[in-house]
């Protein structure tokens, strides 16, 4: 069966995806759940159509991001957080955070998915960030203190 997913599915596909699935897993699971729609050619068209809109848009926000580029590089932000005495954070600091602090503290805007960090920071202390925007890679510096 043609289903037109609403949302990001592991193992099945991604948002407004049109995928054959087995006829009970749509019909039990995704269906029910809202997480799919059936797959009519009104419906897929239109799937069709907020997929071009939503690349569209990713291009122009990663032509955007290119050129404020060059700003992000070598910037400092700081954030805070409690930590114990050895400098380990409580709660680790997820690329959402560090996101907003580099728009708030300097007026840069990026997106999560550019930055490029394996794991959440959970340590107190200066850590460079790399970011990778089309092709080309730099970094930033985060100062994370205790607070």
């Amino acid at each position: 069966m043609k289903v037109v997913l609403l949302k990001d599915i592991p193992g099945v596909g991604r948002r407004n995806e049109v995928k054959n699935v087995s006829d009970g897993y749509a019909l039990n699971s995704l269906i029910p759940k809202k997480l799919a729609i059936a797959g009519t050619p009104a419906t897929i068209a239109h799937a069709e159509r907020q997929r071009s809109e939503e690349e569209a848009e990713r291009k122009v926000q990663e032509d955007l991001l290119f050129k404020n580029f060059s700003s992000a590089q070598g910037v400092v932000i700081e954030l805070s957080g409690k930590a114990n005495e050895k400098g380990n954070l409580f709660a680790s600091i997820h690329t959402e955070a560090v996101v907003e602090a580099l728009k708030k503290q300097k007026g840069i805007d990026m997106l999560p998915e550019f930055l490029q960090l394996d794991k959440p920071i959970k340590e107190v202390g200066e850590h460079k960030i790399p970011v990778k925007v089309q092709g080309k890679t730099g970094s930033f510096t985060l100062i994370v203190k205790s607070g």
